[in-house]
């Protein structure tokens, strides 16, 4: 018997963020290899764009390894582009829109979800926070719309206060999405961020409730599970209690290597998530 929770590690494959928080790099087919074989469900790719690997190709890897293709980001449009939904310029705005409907569509083909985050942007001087809130729901709006039809659900991701102005905290996420036209928008629980904002993690999981469509996990350091001093086994509760039944996915930094963190990962997805293999 499996947990209903399912497991979830990183693969970056743009240089230009290789400082973050991933796990893996660079290799795709050697990176699933290594996860398929600690016995991971799935991992979340981190690309330069839609098309730097061919849908056919991922999903055959996928097949080879059994590995579900839980996510794809989108960060490489602001990292690379400079493009955000809340950019001045309605024609960056456009522009984003187009770079994050890709991203859809590629994900769509393996059936995941795009996530936005950075790209969300922020409320830059001279514009006003309501202003920029009110370009990102005309985003997502058009974009939740769009991963609909893909056939898959479109993830929002709420950052800690050092990376957006704009949404911080899941609660904050919660009211964001009850104003969008759209109903196919998830909030993405990001245990770094919310570790940063939420007076409790347990209660915004508990609130957010089934407005949670993904979740991020990291320790308080953001090494992986079980390297810093978040509460774990109260969070997996939270979890579990509000039905969660997707991924969680590791978004930590490869200390104190790649394979050392991946294999921290499973060992603690097993502690706080009961898998029986």
């Amino acid at each position: 018997m499996t947990s209903r929770i399912k497991s979830c590690v990183t693969i970056a494959l743009v240089p230009p963020i290789r400082t973050g928080p991933w796990i893996y790099w660079d290799d795709l087919d050697a990176s699933m290899r290594k996860a398929a074989a600690l016995g991971f469900d799935a991992v979340e790719l981190f690309t330069a764009s839609a098309d730097a690997i061919a849908a056919k190709h991922l999903t055959a890897l996928s097949r080879q390894h059994n590995l579900a293709i839980a996510a794809v980001g989108t960060g490489a449009g602001k990292v690379m582009h400079g493009l955000t939904l809340t950019d001045p310029d309605p024609a960056v705005r456009a522009k984003a829109v187009q770079f994050i409907q890709h991203m859809i569509a590629f994900g769509g083909q393996v059936q995941a979800p795009a996530i936005i985050g950075s790209m969300q942007g922020n409320a830059t001087p001279g514009v006003s926070r309501e202003q920029a809130l009110d370009w990102l729901a005309d985003g997502l709006n058009v974009l939740g719309d769009y991963a609909e039809r893909e056939g898959v659900p479109l993830i929002y991701e709420p950052l800690n206060r050092y990376e957006t102005n704009l949404i911080n905290r899941l609660e904050d996420g919660v009211e964001l999405l009850s104003t969008l036209t759209t109903r196919n928008v998830r909030l993405l629980a990001d245990l770094f961020h919310m570790n940063i904002e939420e007076t409790s993690l347990q209660d915004s999981i508990r609130s957010a409730g089934r407005a949670i469509g993904h979740v991020h996990i990291a320790d308080s350091n953001r090494r992986p599970i079980g390297f810093g001093h978040t509460e774990m086994s109260g969070i997996a509760t939270a979890l579990t209690d509000i039905g969660y039944s997707g991924y969680v996915s590791a978004e930590a930094f490869p200390w104190p290597d790649p394979d050392a963190a991946a294999g921290q990962t499973i060992n603690a997805y097993r502690q706080y998530f009961g898998r029986v293999y």
